[in-house]
């Protein structure tokens, strides 16, 4: 694979990890999700990118994986963006939503 491909997979590995972790236990995305609409879903949300996060790894050694986990997060994250112009928030708001979006498309589409 590119190395363009291997360090987008150990960043989106990282951030999904830890967001996924974060997304979970905090009380401050808990209140995000209300913010969005969305109360009481941010324990799937952050198991989906903790899962997503998984797969991306597991696909060293099956490289299926990868492609399942990368458009489960590229899904994932085009939501997250959908739900950040539904409720009017500004583009440096979803930024990061786009980025990852864009990031996963990439590996997705590398993967494929």
């Amino acid at each position: 694979m590119p190395i363009a491909f291997e360090i987008a997979r150990v960043v989106t590995i990282v951030a999904f990890l830890g967001y996924g972790v974060h997304c979970i236990t905090s009380p401050r995305m808990a209140a995000e999700f209300r913010r969005y609409g969305l109360a009481g879903l941010h324990p799937l949300v952050g198991s989906l990118e903790i899962a997503g996060a998984l797969g991306l790894l597991g696909s060293y050694f099956v490289p299926v994986l990868g492609v399942i986990a990368a458009a489960g997060l590229t899904l994932l994250m085009a939501l997250g963006v959908g739900t950040r112009i539904r409720i009017r928030d500004p583009l440096t708001a979803m930024l990061p939503a786009l980025f990852f979006c864009l990031l996963c498309a990439y590996l997705l589409a590398v993967a494929w």
